[in-house]
Parts: structure tokens; sequence; C-alpha cells
């Protein structure tokens, strides 16, 4: 398989600080080729969210290249690779929690992560970032927002608890797209609109999708959006 990437980062014209982390990794193993994406928003009402979700960040690409590979070269069944990332949770959780006691503060981030193995793909979910799939003529949102009627988060990786991660597993089809983005990256811009933009069938090139998730940006912020913005556009080429 061989897919095509892009992905935009960009603090936006309000807030002083980018509290949005992303990472997008790519290997190519005798297994075949391993893609893994990730979009987690530091909690802004909160000390430090840019700490929180840079420790996230900073522990999936560790565990990428020291857990995720070793896995898949050792043909390791996917239900290993779940558990593994339920674990490196746990403990990012516990690390956080122990930090937010010693500096007498609370923190926390939202955490979506996209793993493609070949044509399967992983997630993992804990927040309001979102993960949708694009087709041509339809888009499906991957996760559910945890959030609660008072438009707080209900889980995220933080001091406040241990939350299992929501998690779905499925099949990729050549031509399909898949975006990562934090809550600031949708908020200003209605599903259709997000899927006539990011359309697969009109991106050929990484330069393209660059390009869009731009024009998205900057029509959000126009529109009155405060927050950061962060968004990964995966697309599988063949």
């Amino acid at each position: 398989m061989r897919y095509i990437t892009g992905v935009y980062w960009c603090r936006g014209r309000v807030a002083r600080k980018n509290q949005d982390s992303v990472v997008l990794l790519q290997a190519l193993t005798t297994r075949g080729r391993v893609l893994m994406a990730s979009v987690c928003d530091g909690m802004s009402g909160l000390a430090q969210g840019e700490t929180a979700s840079g420790y996230v960040t900073e522990r999936l690409q560790e565990w990428f290249y020291e857990s995720l590979l070793h896995a898949v070269r050792k043909k390791k069944p996917y239900w290993v690779i779940r558990r593994s990332l339920d674990r490196l949770t746990f403990h990012m959780q516990q690390q956080l929690q122990q930090y937010a006691s010693r500096e007498e503060i609370a923190l926390g981030t939202t955490m979506t992560v996209l793993v493609v193995w070949e044509k399967t793909y992983l997630v993992w979910h804990l927040g309001d970032s979102r993960l949708y799939r694009m087709r041509d003529r339809r888009m499906e949102r991957v996760t559910r927002d945890h959030i609660s009627q008072r438009n707080q988060l209900t889980k995220c990786v933080g001091s406040f608890g241990y939350y299992v991660p929501d998690h779905r597993m499925g099949v990729l089809h050549q031509g399909e797209g898949m975006l990562l983005c934090s809550d600031g990256f949708r908020h200003c811009i209605g599903g259709e609109e997000l899927r006539q933009v990011l359309c697969p069938g009109q991106i050929h090139e990484e330069a393209q999708i660059e390009r869009r998730l731009t024009e998205i940006g900057e029509a959000c912020m126009k529109r009155g959006e405060r927050d950061n913005l962060s968004a990964i556009y995966i697309k599988v080429e063949r």
C-alpha cells in the first residue's frame, strides 16, 4: 500500500499557545507499510495543556518504533497491538497524575490515534478530537465525542483517572481518505463542506492536501474560531 499525507498545525489568531500536538510516522517493514497518526488537544481550561499533549505525543512516537514495528515484524495478532497501546495509555495517565500532584495542578489531553497496516486500520480514542473516514460521496465519523451536556470533556488522558480508550478496527480501500482533527479545526465548518474540500477523488498529491487543510483552517479563523487548529489527512493510493 502507498499513502499520501498532509499535516496542518496552527496556533490560531487568538490563542497565546498551541496546546495541540500531532505526529505522523511511516515505516516500510517486511510485513508491509505501517503508518501511525495522532492528534492530541491539550485541555485549554487547565494548566499546561501543551505539556500533556506533548508528553502523550512523545510516548506515542516511542511506542511506534519500540513496540508497534516489533509486533508487526513478529506477526503478532491485532489484539496484542491493541493491548499494548491500552497499557501505554494507562502508564501515561499514571505519569501525568504524578506530575500534576507534584506541581499541584490538573492537566489533560484528548488522544485520537490511527494505525494503518496495509489495508487494516486500528483506532484508539479519548476526548473530542475526531477521526473521519472519507469517500467521494460520503463521510463517516469514526469516533464519538466524550463530552457532557455542559460541553466538558468526560474522558481524556491526564490527572483524572484512567479511561480505557474507545477502539475501532476496519479495512480501508483504495481511494479512501482518513482525517484526524482537533475540535478547533471542525467547529466552524459543516460536514458537507469538509467532505467537498477533502474529497479523496480530487486529491492526487501531498501538496494538494496541505493546501486544502490550510484553506479550511483559514476559513475557520475568518469565521471566528479562537482555538488551536490541527489536522492530519491520509489518502490510500493503492
